[in-house]
């Protein structure tokens, strides 16, 4: 067996285990999360060895950029998350992990301008890995990855909608879903 193959799943284990509540309820975010987060796992498991190959080709240049920049958008909506859950138990969602279970929507920082900056963090994160070695093979996981975090982001907001009612139906009129002021 290939060692890509053999990482893969040693990898996938975390990753079914922290997705599993998730594999019978499609109608969730986290279901399709699940499939993306493996598409990132098997480009990752694929790309491995070029991390560092060719490091001022313009494919590598490409790669880092998307790397690095996917940082800022995790960062600062996972810690606008964090804040606005902080002593507040009173969502109790079980398809919510915790830093998730906000009962206020969150419109400040870069929430003013994405309604999905964990989710924009990890589309770049795939593309990044994706051109560390661009071939045709992984192409589709990395277009699969993309789809499943956009279904990943409308489950989520039909989820929101659920809960929030119309006050999210209006953030959604003043905000992008993942490109500012354009998409």
């Amino acid at each position: 067996m290939q060692l890509n193959v053999i990482l893969f799943l040693i990898l996938s284990v975390p990753v079914v285990w922290v997705s599993r509540k998730f594999f019978l309820k499609p109608g969730t975010h986290g279901f399709y999360r699940f499939f993306s987060w493996e598409c990132m796992l098997w480009l990752l498991t694929s790309n491995y060895a070029y991390w560092f190959t060719d490091p001022l080709g313009y494919k590598q240049l490409i790669s880092w950029f998307l790397l690095i920049f996917s940082c800022y958008p995790a960062l600062a909506g996972f810690l606008l998350l964090k804040k606005a859950t902080k002593n507040n138990s009173k969502r109790t969602d079980k398809n919510l992990f915790a830093f998730e279970k906000t009962t206020i929507i969150v419109k400040e920082g870069v929430y003013k301008y994405i309604r999905h900056p964990l989710y924009v963090s990890l589309i770049l994160l795939t593309w990044g890995i994706y051109f560390k070695n661009t071939t045709l093979a992984l192409l589709p996981f990395a277009l699969l990855s993309t789809v499943f975090l956009f279904l990943t982001a409308r489950n989520d907001e039909k989820e929101c909608i659920a809960y929030f009612g119309e006050a999210y139906r209006e953030y959604i009129k003043n905000t992008r879903m993942f490109i500012p002021y354009i998409f």
